[in-house]
């Protein structure tokens, strides 16, 4: 199984690091893309390698898509490449997952309408506004969408993403 992350300078640094390494202990490879190849850096100055660009990414190639948050989704929502591949992932109703900021890129690529979802407290007007159904919880579960707050929701939030690319039921905490 392949999961892809899509990311760029500014990402929060454990957003990216602990999904990362979550699904590679559940035997998951994970492709990260970003705006070219080749170093990333973090909010906090951890650097990790994009093995793709947005624009070399091919979504039939993957069974679901990580958004960790930081400042990279503001970047991001702006790419027409990125927005694509999230549309593709959300069309197909393959398992998504967005921590706090990244739902911005949900956002950007009109995908929210009558989803249930959560996110970073700054952005919820926007989710609102997306036609997103707001809940304040940990994680929030919605068919294939996985979404939580913050760096602290982590642990909740890769237990429902993990179980959900397992074909586990799925429970909301």
């Amino acid at each position: 199984m392949k999961i892809l992350m899509i990311t760029a300078d500014g990402y929060d640094d454990s957003e990216v690091l602990y999904p990362y390494f979550r699904l590679l202990e559940e035997g998951i490879r994970v492709d990260t893309a970003s705006f070219e190849k080749g170093s990333v850096s973090g909010k906090y100055h951890f650097v990790i390698n994009a093995d793709i660009s947005f624009e070399e990414i091919n979504p039939e190639e993957y069974s679901g898509l990580m958004i960790p948050g930081g400042k990279a989704p503001e970047k991001i929502r702006q790419n027409s490449a990125a927005l694509k591949a999230v549309c593709y992932f959300m069309e197909k109703q393959l398992p998504v997952a967005a921590i706090c900021h990244g739902q911005q890129i949900l956002i950007s690529a009109g995908v929210l309408n009558g989803r249930k979802c959560t996110c970073y407290p700054g952005i919820r007007d926007d989710l609102i506004n997306a036609g997103g159904v707001y809940v304040d919880q940990r994680v929030v579960v919605d068919g294939n969408l996985v979404t939580s707050r913050r760096p602290e929701d982590l642990p909740c939030f890769m237990r429902e993403f993990v179980n959900m690319l397992d074909g586990r039921d799925v429970s909301q905490n």
